[in-house]
């Protein structure tokens, strides 16, 4: 009975190893126009940047770069995230993200134009994003708070549809602004308790008619043609569970951006390893057997008798 179970076992620890070498993945953030997670990321091209750097150094998760989400806010978000802390969402892993700057990677836009806002994902879910703009009266040497964003959202919309791994909302920009402005970001989940939060920085230049364009200021944030983007995932539902962790808390671990994860590929291996050895020990056992009645050449070391299979 020992012998048939083995097969299973082994069977058993290679289905583990496979699980256990797929990474977790995150969820998303605004490429365009850039935020500053994305921005200061592996692939943002722009880590180096003064403006990055401190944010590294001030504390900023920018691995994570599509992970700035907070637990059951559930549409309260002026209530639960404070003042000076919108950018990061109000969590600390993120508050160098927070730091009032005037040289934050920005994309340079027309304003009251239209234009294409894309949210990169790395895993889809339902739900609504809003776009937000700050007053004419921001300053960009302060920290962000709610009373610099107009109180109605700009643009609103519920489950755009995914283009080249990233939702993508037609809209117009806001009109009557120039200069250095943010445009915030939340997107709340309906299939999950997730709530994300992002922040970018933009210089609006005066309407001259026509689509708005993309360029951000200095180098291109765009990652290079030649850069995978991070895999698309099916969704995984988290924070509705009991035992989630608690508001204010990030819920998922670092998006892996390489086109084939180490762990991945370890875990495969193994698990293709002991699949391979269970089907050669189970070949080997069904050549190596004897047909019933003749005697196996073994004798019974205590009776002297030769054995009868």
């Amino acid at each position: 009975m020992a012998v048939r179970r083995t097969p299973a076992a082994l069977a058993a620890v290679a289905a583990t190893l496979l699980l256990t070498g797929v990474p977790a993945s995150a969820h998303g953030a605004p490429t365009s126009p850039l935020s500053r997670a994305a921005a200061c990321g592996p692939e943002g091209g722009r880590a180096d940047t003064p403006a990055c750097r401190a944010a590294i150094a001030a504390g900023a998760a920018v691995r994570e770069w599509d992970n700035i989400r907070v637990a059951r806010i559930d549409g309260r978000d002026r209530e639960r995230i404070p003042d000076g802390e919108l950018c990061s969402g109000g969590l600390s892993a993120y508050r160098g993200l927070d730091l009032p700057r005037t040289d934050w990677p920005a994309t340079t836009l027309t304003a009251g134009a239209r234009y294409t806002f894309r949210y990169r994902t790395t895993i889809p879910h339902k739900g609504t994003f809003r776009f937000y703009a700050t007053t004419a009266s921001y300053a960009p040497t302060r920290r962000l708070t709610w009373a610099d964003l107009e109180e109605k959202p700009f643009l609103a919309v519920t489950d755009p549809p995914i283009r080249d791994g990233a939702y993508q909302m037609p809209g117009r920009l806001p009109a009557g602004r120039t200069g250095r402005h943010i445009i915030y970001t939340i997107w709340q989940n309906s299939d999950t308790q997730d709530t994300y939060y992002s922040c970018s920085d933009v210089v609006f230049r005066p309407a001259s008619g026509g689509a708005a364009s993309a360029a951000p200021t200095g180098r291109s944030a765009s990652p290079p043609a030649s850069a995978a983007a991070p895999r698309t995932v099916p969704r995984a539902a988290t924070g509705d569970r009991a035992g989630d962790p608690a508001a204010g808390v990030p819920v998922a671990a670092v998006t892996d951006t390489r086109t084939f994860p180490r762990p991945l590929v370890v875990g495969a291996a193994a698990g293709v390893t002991v699949l391979l050895v269970v089907v050669v020990a189970m070949r080997l056992r069904r050549a190596g057997s004897v047909p019933a009645g003749r005697p196996c050449g073994v004798r019974n070391h205590r009776a002297g008798r030769r054995r009868i299979w």
